[in-house]
Order: structure tokens, then sequence, then C-alpha cells
């Protein structure tokens, strides 16, 4: 099913820094935070992640095309000595001889307990509007939503995993995700299903992290239960009769049809949805005609709905596709609406016991001294939720908006937005999160009882590592 695999013999040496450590580091358990970051902040470890990240930032790809950046990604792997495969998250909506862009590495000893860290590697089709030197130079694609720190942190953890596992083996697995076509693609559905979860060692818990940017650098948020809603894209097509726009009274104008269309959808979310549930819906694309004096025969009305619940998502399709073809047929046209993307998101639900390990382990890690309870839940989808369908999983947030000092510019823009600016001093905080996360897991699992998962099992092949 996957492509190859691939070791190295060399690898980055960070010898002087950890045997400086104390005992406890060298013992198989967990260090504190503070030990951990106090490599990765090192001067030439954090060089490092920059330059990965702003090798990454100039050279975004799309979901599914990623394949420069998971060349990149393996190796940066093969460099550091950490097993890996590829060929995951294969588009099965797409060209089947084109494989996937993923890439998966392990570290440890290939044996439960077996923890997984996820980052998403794909980039949005927006043209950048920095002015950073290191900007993208690919016109009309840039890592808006942060994917280029995403994955430069992960593979700062990577890094420095290697280099403890190499020095005292760790208890069990961590499992490294390079996950591609968030945006949209759910490249995470598409990797569930090859295995990457069931995979032996099973999967117990998976993390992830997210740069946030309407939050101060380094502060660390999240929430027990839902924390970011489902989504799925929309498309109504509104058919009438075109001809010449000075004479509308011989045609049938779809366009004040679509206009109306967009007015009344949002009346499902500000008359019909209870003010204590949440739903947005969002005409974001509007396209009809191409030329000023005639009358198109049809307008394309393009958008996206999130929600908190299935059931939110069932009824405000349905109400759309009610209005859709009422609202058409009272101005005498046909509408029809569809989805345009096969694959919608679940809302993203954070597992309580893992809220509440991250509250015990993380609070070091936040520059605040604690880990921010979110008061609700952001009306954004994310398909990190895919994986929390099957195993229980963390999604966190790390503030990086106050980097305007070190970065030049203001780091607060919104995510997919031209101007968004990542604060580049976030990224050894993230690769020391992820660690912690990810060795906190293996001592809470080795000690545990249980040490299993129920879910089903997939051998590794040999190859594979």
């Amino acid at each position: 099913m996957l492509a190859q695999s691939a070791v190295s013999s060399t690898a980055v040496s960070l010898f002087f820094l950890l045997s400086a450590l104390p005992s406890p580091y060298l013992s198989g358990a967990a260090p504190p935070f503070d030990e951990i970051y106090e490599v990765t902040q090192n001067g030439e470890f954090t060089a490092w992640i920059v330059e990965k990240r702003r090798w990454l930032h100039q050279r975004p790809e799309t979901m599914f095309e990623e394949f420069g950046t998971s060349e990149y990604i393996e190796s940066t792997l093969r460099d550091l000595g950490v097993p890996f495969t590829t060929g995951w998250g294969k588009n099965v909506h797409g060209d089947p001889s084109v494989n996937g862009t993923g890439v998966v590495a392990h570290i440890g000893s290939g044996n439960p307990p077996c923890v997984a860290l996820r980052a998403d590697i794909d980039a949005l089709p927006i043209l950048e509007d920095t002015g950073l030197p290191f900007a993208s130079q690919t016109s009309g694609k840039m890592h808006a939503c942060g994917h280029d720190s995403h994955t430069s942190m992960l593979l700062g953890a990577a890094r420095y995993l290697k280099e403890l596992n190499d020095r005292e083996p760790l208890k069990g697995t961590v499992r490294l995700i390079f996950q591609p076509a968030e945006e949209g693609g759910a490249g995470a559905k598409m990797m569930r299903e090859e295995g990457v979860l069931s995979l032996h060692p099973p999967v117990q818990r998976i993390f992830g992290i997210h740069v946030w940017p309407n939050h101060p650098t380094g502060l660390i948020l999240s929430r027990p239960g839902t924390i970011m809603s489902g989504g799925e894209d929309l498309s109504v097509s509104i058919r009438g009769r075109g001809g010449h726009a000075a004479m509308p009274h011989l045609n049938v104008d779809p366009v004040p049809a679509a206009a109306a269309l967009i007015s009344a959808f949002q009346t499902v979310v500000s008359r019909e949805t209870s003010p204590l549930d949440s739903r947005v819906i969002s005409i974001t694309t509007l396209k009809g005609g191409s030329a000023t004096n005639v009358i198109p025969s049809e307008v394309v009305l393009g958008g996206r709905h999130w929600f908190l619940s299935e059931k939110g998502r069932q009824n405000s399709w349905s109400r759309m596709e009610e209005m859709a073809k009422g609202v058409a047929a009272a101005y005498g046209s046909e509408a029809s609406l569809e989805r345009p993307n096969p694959e919608h998101y679940p809302p993203t639900v954070n597992d309580p016991n893992l809220w509440s390990f991250l509250k015990e382990v993380g609070s070091a890690a936040s520059v605040s001294g604690e880990v921010l309870e979110m008061e609700a839940p952001t009306m954004v989808a994310e398909d990190f939720s895919f994986f929390q369908e099957t195993v229980p999983g963390l999604f966190v947030f790390l503030g990086q908006g106050s980097g305007l000092e070190s970065m030049g510019r203001p780091t607060t823009a919104a995510l997919h937005s031209p101007q968004f600016t990542l604060d580049e001093a976030v990224l050894p905080r993230g690769s020391a999160l992820h660690s912690l996360l990810a060795l906190a897991s293996l001592d809470e699992l080795s000690t545990s009882s249980s040490g299993s998962t129920t879910s089903s099992t997939t051998s590794m092949r040999s190859e594979d590592l």
C-alpha cells in the first residue's frame, strides 16, 4: 500500500546538551518542559527549525500536490536517522495512479504503548501579501494557516526525540504523522482509512497543535469536549434564461434570485437556530456572466457551512436545499444545491481525560504558567476530527500573536489572510510541547494497567521500519 521506507545512519547530534541535563532525563522518565525547552530553544536548534520553516514557506503546495514538501520532510528525517514510510493520504477521489504525499515516521521501541503526533503540511490558494524576504515564491499559493510551522515544529520534535531515544530508549513508540490535504481534502480521513492509527503498534492517543494569532505568543489554550466545529462545502446552481441585458423582460435573470438566496441562507442561522447553538453559513464565491450587456443563463454560488453537531449539519443542509428551490422558483428560475467536496468534516472533540492530562503536564509550557480553557468552541473546521473518531485525541492552540518586535510586523493577522505572519519565536516551544506530550503520555501509558488499546491492528511490515 505504501511506497518506500528510508533510514539514514547520520543524525544531528545534541550530545553536549543532552549529557548536561539531570539524570532523570536519561532514566526513562519524561523530563519536565523546561528541560526539553532548554534544548529546543538553543540557538543552533532554533535556527535549524526556522530554516526548515522558511524553506517550506517559500514553496507552498496545496492539497494532494505536496510532492516537494513531502520530499523535504523525507530528506530531513533521513538526515536525522528516523525511519519513515511514504505514500500516505492518497486522494481516493482523484487519479488512482498518483501516490499520497503523507509521511509517517516512528521513534522508539516499535512496540506499545504508542502515541501519535500530527502536523498538516498543505498550503492555501492565496496570494501572499506580507513583504517578507522569504515570502512565497509560488504566485497564488501561501502558507496562510501556519502549516509550514506545524511541519517544522514536528520535525523539531523528531530531532529531539531521536537524540533522546539514541541515549535511552523510549518507553514505547512515538508515531509522527505528516498529513496532506487538511484544507478541504480530508487527508486525515484518507490516512486513517489506510491504517495509520491501527498500524502496529496501534495508536492509543493522538495530539495536534495549531498556531493561533488571536493570543500572545507562547500561550497554550484548549478545552474539553468540542473545540472546533464541523464543516461542509456547498455549491448552488441557479439557472435562468440568458439574453440581452437591455431587454430583461424577455429573459429569466438568475442574478436577482442569487442575491435573494444569499440573504435567505442567513436566516437559517439568525432565525432558525437556537441562540444556544452555533452555526455559520458563508457564501464566498459568486460566478455568473462574462459581459456587461448580457444576462447570464446561470449563476453559481459557492461557500461552506459550519456546525457543532450532525443534527445541526443535516438541518442546515435540508433548509438550504428547500430555500434554493423555493427562492429560485419565486424568481422564475431553477436551482440545485450540491456538495462539491464529497467529504464533510465532523466537529473536533477533545477527550476530557487528555484535557486534564494537558493541564497537569502542560502548564509549564505556557507563558502564563497555566493552560487557558477556551470558553466556547471556535467555528472553524479541522480534519484532525477524523483521528479523534477512532482514538482519544487532543487538539491544542499555541498563541503566536505577539511577534511584532521579533518579526518586524504584526503577527496578529487572521488565519487564511494574505497578511498572515508567523511569530517564529513560537517554533522551539511547539517542538518542546510536542515532545513533552509524547514522553509524558508514554510514561502514563506504560505504567497503566491496560497497556494496550482495543483498536484493531495491522501488522507493520519489516521494510516499513
